[in-house]
């Protein structure tokens, strides 16, 4: 098989994968909601509610698909464009298994975090575009959240580059056999979820769309499949977050008796399903608070982690 068809087998079953788990998530994260608030959740629509997700999707595409009269159109729809392409794109560069990749880029972190970036590109144009001043409010906001975060992601993520010496996904998840970077890098993994959470806009980090200040944010005038598409990337982004936690922290595919693409599904569900409990648990700070927590805390922790680790590395090559 030629590395052509290979690649875009790869590309159609991680698409496909990627769709279909975003939908089953909607399931998961109101089932996983009901238990910890002491409530059913879904449990009409099919058997134990299964069906639910199929049943809001038909419902949100048969919706009008509405562009304010006083929008810009043509940024108002490539928006979320922007925003789902940008975070699909993450995944080029994620090796599921020995062979399963995209593109195994040697640059593999530099890619993840500028697509990562990217993203804050539609979350913008669509506040701006709406002509809305809770959109907007919105909007800034995620801009000031996503950019200031970045920061700390990408110096938390330093250290696995300096231990494993390679910015290839690859590389770093070879680097891990026989002791996972989660336990040579705690502090980098703390502030990298803290960060992916603020960077997908999660529970206790979604001030951008908060409900009880700005209606919904940044995609207040959106609705039908424009809206859906925002619902499809923060999934997605969930998703992409807990994949890279995996494969930079722990370990990728790495583990006994099952073969390794299980390992690596087993290890993010597992993630997601945390991501999902912390939403159910944290209260959402204000936002002054959450600008402290990255500035004050998260960063200094991010430069000391990368101090130390550069350091130990430099003692023992010596």
């Amino acid at each position: 098989m030629s590395a052509t068809l290979r690649s875009l087998i790869t590309i159609v079953a991680v698409l496909g994968g990627l769709m279909s788990l975003a939908g089953g998530l909607i399931w998961v994260e109101r089932r996983l909601l009901g238990l910890i608030q002491e409530r059913y959740g879904p449990n009409r629509v099919g058997p134990f509610g299964l069906l639910q997700p199929l049943a809001d999707m038909i419902k949100i595409l048969t919706k009008e698909d509405w562009v304010p009269p006083a929008a810009d159109p043509f940024v108002f729809v490539i928006a979320p464009c922007v925003v789902v392409t940008a975070t699909l794109a993450s995944f080029a560069v994620v090796p599921f298994a020995p062979g399963i990749v995209v593109s195994d880029l040697n640059i593999g972190v530099l890619f993840f975090l500028a697509m990562s970036s990217l993203a804050v590109y539609g979350v913008a144009l669509a506040g701006w575009s709406s002509n809305n001043k809770y959109s907007l409010l919105g909007s800034m906001r995620a801009a000031g959240q996503m950019l200031s975060y970045e920061v700390f992601m990408g110096l938390s993520l330093m250290g696995v580059v300096v231990l494993a010496g390679s910015f290839s996904l690859g590389h770093i998840v070879a680097a891990q056999q026989g002791l996972w970077f989660c336990v040579k890098q705690p502090v980098g993994l703390a502030v990298f979820v803290v960060a992916g959470l603020a960077e997908a806009r999660r529970l206790p980090f979604d001030l951008p769309e908060s409900e009880n200040e700005l209606v919904a944010g940044f995609h207040t005038e959106y609705s039908g499949m424009k809206f859906a598409m925002f619902f499809l990337g923060e999934y997605v982004g969930v998703t992409m977050i807990s994949a890279l936690t995996v494969t930079l922290f722990l370990g990728g595919w790495r583990g006994p008796w099952l073969p390794p693409l299980v390992w690596f599904i087993l290890k993010t569900l597992a993630l997601i399903a945390v991501i999902i409990i912390v939403r159910g648990s944290l209260p959402r700070p204000r936002y002054d608070q959450l600008m402290a927590l990255g500035w004050k805390l998260m960063l200094p922790l991010a430069l000391l982690n990368l101090l130390a680790t550069g350091g130990i590395v430099l003692a023992v090559s010596e």
